[in-house]
């Protein structure tokens, strides 16, 4: 790795290095030994790493934050770790340049400065471009849309060491695609520039029930949630020790709770969290951080029948995780990005440590999901990933992959 190091503004490490069993480990990837993890300072930095892969042939994976449910943000060839192109940054007209290695707690904290914001998830720790690329489902989408929406440019390494910046007009296909089918597919984003909005004055609640009301929980959410106002984003766990709905409300949260509330038709215990900033907020909702969890999950266009609600909460092991869709989700047509699941309801996630219970619990869900799964949660086990990731827009998409990267420099299983 000498002749990559040389000139490197950056840190190459390597096994033996004192960092080495620190920066190689990602999520679902302990066991992976990368030949190198090129922690990139720069564009520059990233360019090289990807000439010096492709002139001999080794695999090499960007890394933005490391949550790939799949694994795929590590290699036995060369991690390009984009943590240190972090920085934030707004313009006078309100557009924040993000770089890709920047976690989510940066993002907000950044734009918390210039009070505004962008519609993306909880968990601190995730990468920004991974979140993005994928799509991204946050407590602001149902007003704001997904990440991905707000997204109005990328600057973007390509496998033959070019650098682009896309829009709508500029690699407009590129940009296309890179707004929901873009992880590690065409190239190495390394900044992206989105349209933030304006920091909101929000409210965020929790709503818990014991366990003999999951099912009652479950059926009224499924009905509600998805066609609610776009000023409330409410998500609903579900375990063995109860049901837990929780989001943010834009307007009075307990107004607009009244109807799911009446539909369960049980009080719930309920916490209204207000006066938080809205960066705290964020954090009171991400969960701990582990691992060793792992999930499957779909997308669900119809809601679930009784008997079927009935399995799920008498098959207890793990959490039944519903995030709701419509909104402004919704409102955007499939064809406008590579984001190809605009007429979903809810996305249903089986998550736990016993992979026996997920693969039951998916199992019961499975017959009447839409065959749609999230592109930011892959699932190794799909035989049919084309369809499920990317519906009717695959074919564009293999297109794209065509043309910005015909000899297939960024590959992983499912990928196009």
């Amino acid at each position: 790795m000498d002749e990559l190091r040389d000139g490197f503004d950056g840190e190459v490490i390597e096994p033996g290095h004192a960092l080495y069993d620190v920066v190689r480990v990602a999520a679902r990837s302990r066991d992976i030994r990368p030949a190198a993890i090129a922690r990139c300072a720069s564009v520059q930095d990233v360019v090289r790493t990807l000439g010096f892969a492709r002139d001999r042939g080794v695999h090499v994976v960007p890394r933005g934050g490391g949550h790939c449910f799949a694994g795929r943000s590590s290699t036995p060839g060369i991690v390009l770790d984009l943590s240190l192109l972090n920085t934030v940054s707004v313009s006078g007209d309100g557009l924040a340049t993000i770089g890709a290695g920047a976690r989510l707690a940066e993002v907000y904290d950044g734009l918390h400065k210039h009070q505004l914001t962008i519609p993306a998830g909880c968990g601190a720790t995730v990468g920004i471009a991974g979140l993005t690329l994928g799509g991204g489902l946050g407590l602001l989408g149902r007003r704001y849309g997904l990440t991905c929406d707000r997204l109005v440019a990328a600057t973007v390494v390509l496998a033959d060491g070019r650098m682009v910046t896309c829009d709508e007009s500029q690699d407009a296909d590129l940009f296309w695609a890179l707004r929901g089918a873009g992880g590690g597919q065409f190239g190495v984003v390394t900044s992206l520039v989105f349209a933030a909005v304006p920091e909101p004055a929000a409210s965020g609640f929790v709503l818990t029930w014991p366990a003999d009301d999951a099912a009652a929980v479950i059926a009224a959410w499924q009905e509600w949630a998805p066609d609610a106002p776009d000023d409330i984003t409410t998500s609903l766990s579900v375990t063995a020790a109860g049901a837990r709905a929780f989001g943010v409300a834009l307007r009075d949260a307990r107004e607009l709770l009244a109807d799911f509330v009446g539909g369960v038709g049980v009080r719930p215990s309920m916490e209204i969290r207000d006066g938080l900033d809205y960066p705290d907020l964020k954090r009171s909702f991400a969960g701990p951080e582990d691992d060793q969890v792992t999930s499957k999950s779909e997308f669900f266009a119809q809601p679930l029948p009784p008997a079927t609600i009935s399995a799920l909460v008498d098959n207890r092991g793990g959490e039944l995780a519903f995030t709701p869709m419509g909104g402004a989700y919704n409102r955007v047509p499939a064809a406008v990005t590579a984001f190809a699941h605009r007429d979903q309801r809810f996305l249903l996630d089986h998550a736990g440590t016993d992979r026996t219970w997920i693969r039951r619990s998916w199992g019961i869900a499975h017959p009447h999901a839409s065959g749609r799964v999230y592109p930011n949660f892959p699932d190794p086990d799909l035989t049919d990933w084309a369809a499920a990731y990317h519906g009717p827009n695959h074919a564009r998409l293999a297109g794209v992959k065509r043309t910005y990267d015909p000899d297939r420099l960024f590959h992983f299983p499912q990928s196009l």
